[in-house]
């Protein structure tokens, strides 16, 4: 018998625990129906669910126990399939984001675009605000771009901490012609290269194992992208504004509400005269600086 191990968690604890690579066990979920964020893991006894929940305790700083995980069992089928049942297809100003596995059938309406997208257990599948931040920011980039009457295909966009690669898939994807991601998670970056490769985008986006800072060592970006917590921006904040080109977009997103202005707050500081603007989706800010 295999048992699902349902943990509920507050959005930030999600974004730590997706942000720290730790909890490989468990995929993360979002309920859109009950609004609620949750954690899922498959295993096929207490035990086995115990010691993965205490890997969840060490990076949240918790304490977690089974009692307070919802237990249901899970009867023929694969475990590492049953993550799918949470991945539902769902779209942004003409760009959409769907399942792999509907490909075939997924009616897409005229003239729009498609990622296909496989997160993975460990990885989020882009629904979330903070994501959902970012994707605006770089389609109103590439308007900007087309009122000017210029071509997409010189413009650099570098993913910082790319995931499951959305981001980066998504810009390649809207004709975006130089596009790369990095994360230090080695089996992020495999899964990335294996969605690039569902999508036909072989060659026309790369990714690297690399954290901070030497994922941003050497770079120029004309749009960079980091959905990544607030204390390592505000941390590495010197070296984004260093990898971002001039007459570039800086866009960070993964900021909770509350931290926005202590965000804001750093990178003012490292970037005189630029322009800053944040918003805000739900109980998350993003900061766009542009240079």
């Amino acid at each position: 018998m295999l048992w699902e191990y349902r943990l509920p968690l507050r959005e930030e604890q999600v974004a730590r625990l997706e942000e720290s690579g730790e909890a490989v066990a468990w995929s993360c979920f979002r309920d859109a129906r009950e609004g609620r964020d949750y954690l899922i893991g498959y295993f096929e006894t207490d035990e086995a669910a115990a010691g993965e929940l205490a890997r969840v305790e060490q990076v949240l700083g918790g304490s977690f126990t089974l009692g307070d995980t919802v237990r249901s069992a899970v009867e023929d089928r694969d475990w590492r399939e049953a993550y799918k049942e949470h991945f539902r297809p769902w779209s942004c100003e003409g760009l959409h984001w769907v399942p792999v596995w509907d490909r075939g059938r997924y009616r897409m309406p005229a003239g729009d675009a498609v990622v296909w997208l496989d997160p993975g257990m460990a990885f989020g599948t882009g629904e979330h605000e903070t994501t959902r931040l970012c994707l605006e920011r770089m389609m109103a980039f590439r308007a900007r771009i087309r009122e000017r009457g210029e071509s997409l295909e010189e413009y650099r966009v570098l993913d910082a901490g790319s995931g499951s690669g959305i981001l980066a898939i998504s810009a390649a994807r809207l004709g975006f012609g130089r596009v790369s991601g990095f994360d230090d998670d080695a089996e992020a970056v495999a899964i990335s290269r294996e969605n690039a490769t569902k999508n036909g985008l072989d060659g026309r986006v790369s990714f690297q194992v690399a954290g901070l800072p030497d994922g941003l060592r050497g770079q120029r970006a004309d749009l960079l992208l980091a959905n990544i917590q607030s204390d390592v921006l505000c941390r590495h904040a010197e070296d984004f504004v260093a990898a971002t080109a001039p007459g570039g977009s800086l866009v960070l997103s993964g900021i909770l509400a509350l931290e926005a202005d202590r965000v804001r707050d750093a990178f003012a500081r490292v970037c005189s005269g630029a322009s800053l603007e944040s918003r805000t989706l739900g109980e998350w800010a993003d900061l766009a600086i542009g240079f």
